[in-house]
């Protein structure tokens, strides 16, 4: 596959957001790629501010607001919207959070990756600042350089999702009641034959949770955090 499309959604956190779209941008890519963010519904400021970003520094800004009145997160339409564009020009699809800063040649070496056999997802591990293994692959802390099949489910933190796997699995049948679904399409490339794999030798700088402030609670106070999770219905996977 000689086309890559690139996505990041985003809710506000506009400085973090603006660090992971520079890093992006200044990625050394050899394919033809297109880079786009979704603006999930950002506040008025913060989406004047993409708006500005996007024509000074040249990557496309979808604002959901023009396509859906339904409130964020709307990562389901996200993925849909993204699905259908990839299909159309025959591209990979590669998943490049807003809390995530990439290398200069991340992006480029997981688009290699899909050479692997029966490749359907291949992921980047998360570290921290000083490089330690961190949320959502606290239970890799021993990969090392390695790069590994895992049929664990893989982050879309940063992760490539193959034009082969698109093909394979709409997410048209994802459920709507979800809020995330890298655990579903994770599971569903293995249900269809594919294999993932999770990269130790391409690890990304991971600010978790840095778009939605209230999930730090996980950690700070878990008992509040699970009270709202479940009482609002938030973060549902």
């Amino acid at each position: 596959m000689d086309k890559l499309h690139i996505i990041t959604p985003v809710k506000d956190s506009i400085d973090l957001t603006m660090q992971t779209i520079k890093s992006v941008l200044d990625a050394e890519l050899n394919i033809q790629f297109t880079y786009t963010v979704y603006n999930d519904f950002s506040t008025a400021e913060n989406t004047l501010c993409l708006e500005e970003a996007s024509k000074s520094l040249g990557f496309r800004l979808i604002n959901l607001s023009d396509l859906t009145h339904h409130p964020s997160p709307n990562y389901l339409l996200v993925l849909q919207h993204a699905q259908r564009e990839a299909l159309t020009d025959n591209a990979d699809l590669l998943i490049v959070e807003s809390d995530v800063m990439v290398k200069k040649d991340t992006l480029q070496k997981l688009h290699e990756a899909t050479k692997l056999p029966q490749c359907g997802i291949a992921a980047s591990v998360t570290v921290d600042e000083q490089g330690s293994v961190n949320y959502p692959y606290q239970h890799f802390q021993d990969i090392g350089s390695q790069v590994l099949r895992t049929t664990k489910h893989c982050s879309f933190c940063c992760s490539l999702l193959t034009n082969e796997l698109l093909k394979a699995f709409s997410f048209e049948a994802l459920d709507p009641s979800k809020n995330w679904y890298d655990v579903t399409i994770s599971h569903e490339a293995l249900k269809h034959g594919f294999h993932n794999y999770l990269f130790g030798n391409l690890p990304v700088w991971h600010r978790p949770h840095s778009s939605r402030p209230w999930k730090q609670l996980k950690y700070s106070n878990p008992l509040k955090y699970y009270w709202i999770k479940f009482t609002k219905g938030y973060d549902k996977i």
